[in-house]
């Protein structure tokens, strides 16, 4: 059987994130071999492979957690080098398996701080009394409330995350991330803990991104195979931190590699947009 064709960024000065043949080690353990990919503006590309295969060294390594010992990173082109503190700068933002939530803030409050270089210059103005200090807090504040009714919990906004359910919680996250209008949203197994009428509402949201009015790129990594079916545009299989196959979701399903390293039965997707 031939090799599969991995999806390697020719056009280094294309838009969006690339990785392009990159490569970690960790002492003698290769955890990623020779990865490409690429995350165009207004696609979701999913990143899906049995435990151990390495998606979550390649999401570490998007969002500067581990840096590579091959290949590079580029964004538009330009070299990329992720730190994790500096990703909003760039237009990057993401949310992790655990919610991450701030205990001592209420849930508005936890929103405003995900625009994170913004949120800090209104912060600084404020505590020295800069002229607009409080028309930047309102704006913060009113774009945090927009996202919460978006998202359906608004009614939550002066709650406490910790007495709210998981789910919830787990939308509170993602409003968190998405008031800094990024250009590409890192989603690191989202519907982890979550039942399946919960898993049918985050798609309807994963699928909603790229069409919002600051739409964004989504580098989706999970497990979940009804959730990346119904909202990725591709995929991108690991296993054994190498690409064994990528493109469009009913080609990857099909693909034999998959099916042998991954999934072990045949799973029915459904065509990207649909709303079952």
């Amino acid at each position: 059987m031939s090799p599969p064709a991995a999806p390697a960024p020719a056009d280094t000065d294309a838009p969006g994130l690339a990785l392009h043949h990159v490569g970690v080690r960790f002492g003698g353990l290769v955890a990623l071999d020779d990865v490409s990919l690429r995350v165009p503006p207004g696609r979701v590309v999913g990143v899906i492979g049995p435990n151990g295969a390495g998606k979550t060294t390649l999401f570490n390594v998007v969002c500067g957690f581990v840096r590579p010992t091959g290949g590079s990173l580029t964004l538009d082109g330009r070299p990329l080098r992720p730190r994790p503190h500096r990703l909003t700068r760039l237009g990057i933002a993401r949310t992790l398996q655990g919610v991450g939530l701030f205990a001592g803030l209420t849930v508005l409050e936890n929103v405003v701080a995900g625009a994170s270089h913004t949120a800090r210059a209104g912060f600084a103005a404020a505590l020295f009394g800069l002229p607009g200090s409080d028309r930047d807090e309102r704006r913060l504040r009113a774009r945090a409330l927009d996202l919460l009714a978006e998202l359906g919990i608004d009614r939550h906004a002066d709650a406490a995350p910790a007495a709210l359910p998981y789910p919830v919680r787990k939308r509170v996250a993602l409003a968190r991330a998405l008031i800094a209008r990024p250009r590409l949203l890192l989603l690191d197994e989202p519907a982890g803990g979550l039942g399946a009428d919960d898993v049918a509402e985050l798609a309807g949201l994963v699928r909603a991104l790229p069409e919002r009015d600051d739409g964004c790129a989504v580098l989706l990594v999970e497990h979940h195979m009804d959730l990346v079916m119904s909202v990725c545009h591709d995929l991108v299989v690991l296993d054994f931190g190498q690409v064994i196959a990528a493109g469009p979701p009913e080609r990857v399903r099909d693909d034999p590699r998959v099916t042998e390293a991954y999934l072990g039965a045949d799973v029915p997707t459904e065509p990207h947009g649909s709303t079952s």
